[in-house]
């Protein structure tokens, strides 16, 4: 009983691995995190049965929380205030991604107000399932619309940066943090993300990561970064997190669904991105930074990518964390009004 439990996982684990390998070794933009979703959603595709447990999920999630946070340095005080018109930036493009790609589901395709919110809504995509399963929406279109934008966003966000000439080729070297801190980090902030599920905190495990690891890391209790080890098993393991996310859906829903989710795609990517370059004008930020942080797909995915593109962690996670709370204020009312 137990191998054949465990099969799933064992296959999921290697497909993910050698994803994650071989685009790493090519140089392919988020190469472990790209290499492991595509490899995993491949043998899903091919009726692989492939599976990662919540609470081995819930340690990646953490661990990419972990790291960002380890970004934030005592000096963070005169970040906020150069960054405060990015981050007003951003909460206005969180709400106007979410009523575009609404209007354009129910205009085009027919979809309810609540559905078409929910299908739309640029992360926090437990809370959307959440939200869903106690009867807002359609559950099916909302699951494989979410499911299509976040793997989308995944593959396209990267090479995308690169394009835009300001994505960093290799990562700035930083000091490993130690074993033992990099340890109580990860335990403690573990702890804390499985309480925040409980309370339907969204995206608990890599909020309460990013928290306790700012905190710890701006009070100057610890410094270093997340050893690049740690870190490829963290981007690996949510790769294949992602590419399971087709064993929800289904090829023939996603099929069925294509072109909605084609346009909706389209419609968010280019919201976005106007606000994203409105955003870098005016603050004379790297587009490719600021883009990564305002992408519409889930908080977990676009947080990793931006990580794994060597971006500044610390503008990275306050915007991502920035719009945690704008969707935990914006969505819940949006839902109500439309019902």
């Amino acid at each position: 009983m137990m191998m054949t439990t465990l099969r799933p996982l064992g296959l999921t684990l290697l497909f993910a691995l050698i994803g994650a390998a071989v685009l790493t070794a090519v140089g392919f933009p988020a190469g472990a995190l790209i290499g492991a979703a595509l490899a995993v959603a491949g043998a899903a595709a091919a009726r692989v049965a492939v599976e990662i447990p919540p609470r081995l999920r819930d340690l990646a999630f953490t661990a990419i929380g972990v790291s960002l946070g380890s970004g934030v340095d005592p000096d963070i005080g005169r970040h906020l205030a150069a960054w405060s018109l990015s981050l007003g930036f951003l909460a206005v493009s969180v709400v106007a991604t979410l009523f575009a790609g609404a209007v354009v589901l129910r205009r085009m395709f027919g979809f309810s107000r609540e559905t078409a919110l929910l299908a739309t809504a640029p992360g926090t995509m437990s809370n959307v399932i959440a939200l869903a399963i106690e009867g807002r929406g359609q559950m099916e279109p909302i699951m494989v619309l979410q499911v299509m934008r976040l793997l989308a966003l995944v593959l396209l966000a990267p090479p995308m940066a690169a394009l835009f000439g300001h994505a960093p080729a290799v990562p700035p070297a930083r000091v490993p943090m130690e074993l033992a801190p990099l340890g109580a980090l990860l335990a403690v902030a573990y702890v804390a993300g499985i309480v925040g599920q409980r309370f339907r905190l969204p995206a608990a495990c890599l909020l309460a990561g990013l928290v306790l690891s700012s905190v710890v890391h701006g009070a100057g209790l610890v410094t270093g970064a997340m050893p690049q080890w740690a870190l490829f098993l963290g981007f690996t393991l949510t790769g294949a997190v992602l590419g399971t996310r087709l064993t929800a859906v289904g090829l023939g829903a996603i099929v069925r669904m294509a072109r909605a989710g084609g346009v909706l795609i389209v419609v968010t990517l280019a919201t976005s991105f106007v606000f994203a370059l409105a955003t870098a004008l005016a603050t004379h930020l790297p587009l490719a930074e600021v883009w990564i942080a305002f992408a519409p797909g889930g908080v977990e995915a676009m947080a990793a990518v931006g990580l794994s593109l060597g971006f500044d962690p610390a503008y990275i996670a306050l915007h991502h964390f920035a719009r945690i709370v704008t969707l935990l204020i914006v969505l819940p009312i949006a839902a109500r009004r439309a019902a």
